[in-house]
């Protein structure tokens, strides 16, 4: 069956403030497809994400991004967002003043507030401000509550599993998987997303496709999931490249 690819990176070049920071980055999503993506710190991962997210400050230099057909690469973020990309930052602001049943319908005015904070367990959260005192696991899952009103085609988190412990890991893994449509059947599927994660802790908990490694500004390497963890696990990031990837 012929793949549907919903992102498409060709020959992303990224600086920040003069830095180069991404090199010659390629990378292919196909429909209802979810990759995680490894790396050491400092690597570029976040940096991609948030290329993609289309954040002024991260400037492509060269390359091309494409979304479900289209050339986004200029295109301002908000267009992005309209367009169907979603995205869930490693450390998400406090927002004073607003209390999350508010946000939920700030994101989507249709959206079922009640039914989207029942799924989530994070019904007694409803008219507290959006991440004022919550603990690192309630503000993953304030995120995931904002990603699930916006109801993206395409979600990219930054390390969802940072911090988070295993009650709410798996709660996480639920809105993942139901972001995803990995709770639906393979041939249904149409959303799909990109995962940053350093430990891996989320794969137990959500159903990935596919996973990279980027060293250096660049990937490196790709492959089953939890084969190439498995290797990092074993022989560290560069002990991957030189098994996966000997050329």
């Amino acid at each position: 069956m012929e793949v549907i690819w919903l992102l498409e990176i060709d020959g992303l070049w990224v600086s920040i403030g003069g830095k180069r920071v991404l090199k010659d980055v390629n990378l292919k999503v196909g429909q209802g497809e979810t990759h995680a993506l490894f790396g050491p710190n400092g690597c570029g991962k976040t940096t991609l994400l948030n290329t993609i997210a289309g954040i002024p400050r991260y400037v492509v230099e060269d390359g091309q991004i494409r979304f479900k057909g289209q050339d986004i690469t200029e295109m301002p973020m908000n267009e992005r967002a309209q367009l169907g990309l979603g995205i869930a930052f490693q450390h998400p602001p406090t927002i004073r003043g607003l209390k999350v049943r508010d946000l939920i319908k700030l994101c989507n005015p249709k959206a079922d507030a009640a039914w989207i904070l029942n799924e989530l367990d994070f019904a007694e959260f409803a008219d507290r401000e959006v991440n004022k005192g919550f603990s690192g696991g309630e503000v993953k899952r304030s995120e995931m509550v904002q990603l699930m009103a916006q109801g993206p085609d395409f979600v990219m988190l930054d390390e969802p599993d940072s911090g988070v412990d295993l009650e709410n890991i798996k709660v996480i893994g639920k809105a993942i998987n139901m972001l995803t449509q990995k709770d639906q059947r393979p041939s249904t599927r149409t959303k799909s997303g990109i995962i940053i994660t350093h430990f891996g802790h989320i794969l137990d908990y959500i159903s990935t496709d596919k996973a990279h490694v980027m060293i250096e500004g660049t990937v490196v390497c790709s492959g089953g999931p939890m084969e190439i963890l498995e290797q990092i696990k074993a022989n560290g990031y560069e002990g991957c490249v030189e098994c996966l990837c000997p050329a």
